[in-house]
C-alpha cells in the first residue's frame, strides 16, 4: 500500500533548542540548521520532546519555528512541534506554525490528562479541521502516559492531512497493525529501531542521534530503500552504541545536549527541570562519541563533525 506522505521519507532530525545564559540562542540554531541541510537531511523538526518545548513560552516557541522556517528558506522541509495537552493551545500553535510556513506539524498525543481514545480522536480531529498542512501524529505512551490505540489511528487516518505518525511506543506489532491498517506513513520514534520498523513497512526516523551523525542515518536508510540489507545491518551494528550507550545515559535531550557541546555544536545549557550530565556520565558519554570515532583522543570533533557556518551554502 503507497503510503499517503513519501516526500517524507528518509532522515528528519528532532531539532534542540541551544540556550545561552538562559536565553534561546537563534545563531547556533540556525548553524544547526546549516549542518542538516549540508548533510542532506530530509527535514528538520523544531520544538518537539529534543528541543524541551515543555520549557518554552509560547512566544519562544513561535519565535524559534518561525526561525527555523526563515533558516531553511525551503532548502529542507519544516516539521514543527506543535503539540499540548490543552487543545485551545495546539491549536494556537499549529494556526501559527502553518501560517508562518511550516510545510508540516508534529503534534504529540495530550499528556497528563490521560483522555479516552475518543478524546484523543476529538482533539487531533480539532486540529485537522484548523489547518490544510499535513499533519504527523507523535505517539510516545512514556511521556504521555496514554496509548493512541491502532483502531483510534485507523480513525485518525480517515482525516485527509493526517497523514504521517512518529511511533514511539517499542512495539512492533502496534507498528505492524498500523501499516496493515492505515495508509499512513511511518516514521520511527526511536533510532535503535529504525531497521527493524523500516523492515516492517516504515519509512525513515524523526532522529536524535541525527543531530550529530546525520550521514550515518542516512546511508542506514538508503541502503535499506536500495535493497542492500547487509549494508543496512552494518550502519544499524555501528549506531547502536550511540543509541545504547549515549541516549541511555539519561533523559532525552540530556545526553545529545552534552554530546553537542562536545562537538562545538552546542553550549549543553539546558532549561530546568532538565539537568545535566554527571561527571561520571559525562566520562561515558566522551568514551562513547570517542569510539564512534567523532571525537578525537584529544577531544576534538573531527572534521566532519564541526558545525556548519550559518549562512553556509545560501
Amino acid at each position: 500500500m503507497p503510503t499517503r506522505a513519501e516526500e517524507y521519507a528518509g532522515l528528519s532530525v528532532a531539532l534542540t533548542t541551544p540556550f545561552r545564559d538562559g536565553e534561546v540562542d537563534y545563531e547556533a540554531l540556525k548553524a544547526q540548521i546549516e549542518f542538516q541541510i549540508h548533510a542532506g537531511t530530509t527535514c528538520v523538526v523544531p520544538v518537539g520532546t529534543t528541543g524541551e518545548s515543555p520549557t518554552l513560552t509560547v512566544d519562544e516557541h513561535e519565535r524559534v519555528i518561525a526561525t527555523v522556517v526563515e533558516t531553511a528558506a525551503g532548502r529542507i522541509k519544516v516539521m514543527a512541534g506543535t503539540g499540548s495537552n490543552c487543545t485551545r493551545e495546539a491549536l494556537e500553535l499549529t494556526r501559527w506554525a502553518a501560517k508562518a510556513g511550516a510545510d508540516s506539524v508534529l503534534i504529540v498525543a495530550p499528556y497528563y490528562n490521560k483522555p479516552t481514545q475518543d478524546g484523543i480522536y476529538q482533539h487531533f480531529k480539532a486540529l485537522s479541521e484548523a489547518v490544510e498542512i499535513p499533519i504527523c501524529v507523535y505517539n510516545i505512551p512514556g511521556r504521555t502516559g496514554k496509548n493512541i490505540e491502532p483502531e483510534t489511528m485507523a480513525r485518525l487516518a480517515e482525516l485527509p492531512n493526517i497523514t504521517m505518525v512518529k511511533e514511539a511506543t517499542g512495539s512492533m506489532d502496534q507498528a505492524s497493525q498500523i501499516l496493515q491498517m492505515t495508509d499512513l506513513t511511518l516514521l520511527s520514534g526511536d533510532d535503535s529501531l529504525t531497521l527493524p520498523l523500516l523492515a516492517l513497512g516504515g519509512r525513515g526516523v524523526v532522529s536524535v542521534v541525527g543531530n550529530i551523525v546525520p550521514r550515518d542515518m542516512i546511508a542506514l536508510i538508503r541502503a535499506f530503500d536500495a535493497g542492500n540489507f547487509p549494508e543496512a545491518l552494518r550502519w544499524h551494528r555501528k549506531l547502536f552504541p550511540l543509541c545504547r550507550d549515549m541516549l541511555g545515559l539519561s533523559t532525552n535531550p540530556i545526553p545529545i545536549k552534552g554530546a553537542m557541546k562536545l562537538l562545538g555544536h552546542d553550549t549543553g545549557e539546558l532549561r530546568l527541570p532538565m539537568t545535566p550530565l554527571l561527571a561520571d556520565q559525562e566520562t561515558r558519554l566522551r568514551q562513547t562519541l570517542a569510539d564512534y570515532g567523532v571525537l578525537s583522543p584529544g577531544g576534538d570533533a573531527t572534521p566532519a563533525q564541526r558545525p556548519e557556518p550559518v549562512g553556509a551554502r545560501r
